[in-house]
């Protein structure tokens, strides 16, 4: 068990770790954000899933942890080494479609699906494309975003980016929102 959780690891979460860490992969979501995926997850049994940023697959271990069979999820990535290791450790999950390509692109030709539950953990869908990203979003369906906490990895500039995505998002009549100083930093917003 984890003391940060209280909940066992995903069975792939190890390996995926030990992977990410190989791979030099410096952005990988923190443990109390990938917690937090899975509870959300959860709550939405019978249930599309869209993760944008895949990385090396740690969060999508934890959102998969969480979904029930007749859930399934899209995780996007445009970096194939960091998606190989995605692919290495959850790709027999017939739940889990892995897409090697830009989200932004993908976004513009799959705009007309729904989903009822979004992680956007790139640019695109939290910084570019939220509009759109936002559109995809069914009733009722969660959309998460986290490291809106400073990190010592953000380049200049932008933490005014951040604190210009909060007001965007404050400013929507189509969201409830909350706001989390917890973790990285996490905003759920659900759509009315």
């Amino acid at each position: 068990m984890n003391r940060e959780t209280n909940h066992p690891y995903p069975d792939t979460y190890n390996e995926i770790i030990k992977a990410t860490q190989i791979s030099g992969f410096t952005m990988a979501s923190d443990i109390l954000t990938c917690s937090l995926l899975r509870t959300l997850a959860a709550s939405k049994p019978s249930s599309k899933f869209l993760e944008l940023g895949t990385g090396t697959g740690l969060s999508t271990a934890w959102i998969l942890n969480g979904l029930d069979q007749n859930s399934s999820i899209i995780s996007i990535d445009n970096d194939e080494k960091f998606l190989e290791i995605a692919r290495k450790f959850l790709e027999t999950d017939k739940r889990l479609k892995l897409i090697n390509a830009d989200a932004g692109d993908w976004i513009e030709k799959n705009k007309f699906l729904k989903f009822d539950f979004i992680f956007a953990d790139t640019w695109q869908g939290k910084y570019l494309y939220l509009d759109e990203a936002l559109t995809m979003l069914n009733k009722g369906g969660l959309y998460i975003i986290d490291d809106m906490l400073p990190q010592p990895n953000w380049p200049a500039g932008h933490h005014e980016k951040a604190t210009q995505l909060i007001i965007e998002l404050e400013l929507r009549e189509d969201l409830y929102l909350t706001k989390q100083s917890w973790a990285t930093g996490i905003i759920i917003a659900v759509k009315k």
